[in-house]
């Protein structure tokens, strides 16, 4: 799922393109991409874009009229820079944005269909889509403020990063860099970490997301982001499993849970524990290797 840096890019390339410039036509490809019903999308067309902003892991449209298109992309929803009047043919391509120089495309690989449009009215109907999450950018977001929001409830670090409740536009991917590069467990509880640990997590979280946000918009610069992905070869640990760790050059293990898996590096974070894959730890109950030598040692059988 795109998460901040790639939506800040897409905004970036979009800014652009469609700032200033009118909406002509919304096109649904997709019975399904809809989500509201009032507004209508026709309340949009004729009217010029004012405002872009990001909500969570949304982009947000703003035109003249005080009236919002909130497309949310989910797993497999990617934006298209196409020229004006582009088709809206083909299973993928579920939603377009017309303009005089050009067409925003929406589309969505696989058979689920899960990406969404919203339309809504004023600073309310965009409160109502904001999940809730602090901003790690903000001016009045602070340490103790950063870390008050993890710890409101005690979770591992893992599923706090990627709680929209708790952090705005923190997903899989970014989470796991995070945590590599702050040196932390992805289990570890919220509320069991020191002082130097919070301010490492804190510091390295800023420093993971500008990075990634500067570099991606400086491609966006050159082209519209066509290639937006979860596993980019500059990680270090995300998408990595089984690949040497770039720090220590350990091997990247990693934990599997539903659809989503969590890398992590065992010497760099976990102090040489090889944390329960929940699958294959209830199959292989008390053999479930608990070391990295232990790990390889089953690996030899």
């Amino acid at each position: 799922m795109p998460e901040l840096p790639d939506i800040s890019a897409y905004i970036h390339a979009l800014e652009s393109r469609i700032l200033g410039q009118t909406l002509e036509h919304v096109r649904l490809g997709s019975a399904f991409v809809l989500r509201t019903v009032d507004p209508p999308t026709s309340a949009a067309e004729g009217h010029a874009v004012t405002a872009l902003r990001r909500i969570g892991k949304r982009i947000a449209i703003g035109v003249d009229n005080d009236v919002w298109l909130v497309i949310h992309l989910m797993i497999a929803g990617r934006l298209h820079w196409k020229p004006a009047g582009a088709k809206l043919g083909g299973r993928n391509a579920i939603l377009a944005l017309d303009f005089v120089n050009g067409t925003l495309l929406l589309t969505e690989a696989g058979s689920k269909r899960r990406a969404s449009l919203h339309m809504v009215r004023g600073e309310q109907g965009l409160g109502e889509m904001d999940p809730g999450g602090i901003e790690i950018f903000a001016p009045d977001t602070t340490l103790d403020s950063f870390r008050a929001a993890l710890t409101r409830e005690n979770h591992t670090l893992k599923r706090s990063l990627t709680d929209p409740r708790v952090i705005s536009g923190v997903g899989n991917a970014y989470s796991d860099e995070i945590l590599h590069g702050a040196k932390l467990s992805p289990l570890m509880q919220t509320q069991k970490l020191k002082p130097e640990e919070w301010e490492r997590l804190f510091a390295t979280t800023r420093t993971m997301l500008g990075d990634w946000m500067d570099r991606l918009r400086q491609e966006a610069d050159k082209s519209f982001p066509e290639k937006v992905t979860a596993f980019r070869p500059e990680f270090a640990v995300h998408g990595k499993f089984g690949q040497p760790c770039p720090r220590c050059g350990s091997t990247v293990q990693r934990i599997r849970y539903a659809d989503n898996e969590t890398n992590y590096c065992p010497v760099c974070q976990t102090g040489g524990k090889v944390l329960a894959d929940r699958s294959l730890s209830r199959l292989l109950g008390a053999d479930w290797p608990r070391t990295l030598d232990e790990l390889e040692a089953l690996k030899r059988k």
